[in-house]
């Protein structure tokens, strides 16, 4: 299960959902536009501060630069599928 964390604001978030539908990949996403209190609680287990954070199952892939080099090498799929 793939969940990425958003904000409403964020060039990067959408660039990231665009990503993941161009490669059929079925994601929940969670915005936290007016929930700053999540963005605290991510910390703790990305240690990032800024979004998209995009985790499968209780893992962080990174944020949209992270997916796209992982797309870009052809690691994007395998890195889902575990």
């Amino acid at each position: 299960m793939v969940t990425i964390y958003t904000k409403d604001y964020c060039p990067y978030c959408v660039q990231a959902k665009t990503l993941l539908k161009s490669e059929w990949i079925a994601f929940e996403e969670i915005d936290i536009t007016s929930t700053p209190e999540i963005i605290q609680e991510l910390m703790k287990k990305s240690w990032l501060r800024t979004v998209p954070q995009i985790y499968v199952w209780d893992r962080c892939l990174g944020g949209y630069s992270d997916i796209k080099a992982l797309h870009d090498s052809g690691e994007l799929s395998k890195q889902i599928e575990q």
